[in-house]
């Protein structure tokens, strides 16, 4: 778990409320080479900020706190998928290209509470803890 001292932390990012965020953990063991070897964190990320430009905020977190689970990544819903009742979707064990482009997909057709889960999602789905909300409000600025 990657931890910094309160003077050392950043402002929340400023997050636009009527689209998707997807948060991408890159602490603790997610982003690990050495926990994860052979899998291309970078062009990870870099696949989800460039099929999801202009959809969604893509936010990279120092830490989400849920490193059993890494690598880590959580789609909020938008305002519409809000008010059809979507909520918060962790997705653990997001480890190859074909996980991580059903994100992609999935968040670009709409996302949760818009557009039911794809199967390597639902899949790969979990409950998080109170902490790790706790570093996901903290990561984003979204509760």
């Amino acid at each position: 778990m990657a931890k910094r001292s309160p003077k050392n932390r950043r402002p929340p990012r400023e997050i636009a409320g009527d689209r998707p965020v997807v948060v991408v953990c890159r602490g603790g063991d997610c982003g690990n080479r050495t926990k994860h070897p052979g899998f291309d964190h970078v062009a990870q990320l870099r696949q989800v900020r460039l099929g999801l430009d202009g959809v969604a905020d893509v936010v990279s977190s120092s830490c989400l706190d849920a490193c059993d689970h890494s690598n880590v990544v959580v789609v909020l819903p938008g305002q519409d998928g809000r008010a059809a009742g979507g909520d918060a979707v962790w997705i653990g064990q997001a480890l190859d290209p074909d996980t991580t482009a059903d994100i992609v997909r999935w968040v670009a057709d709409g996302g949760p509470g818009r557009v039911e889960e794809p199967t390597l999602v639902e899949i790969n789905a979990f409950r998080p803890t109170r902490l790790n909300r706790h570093e996901l409000e903290e990561a984003t600025g979204v509760g």
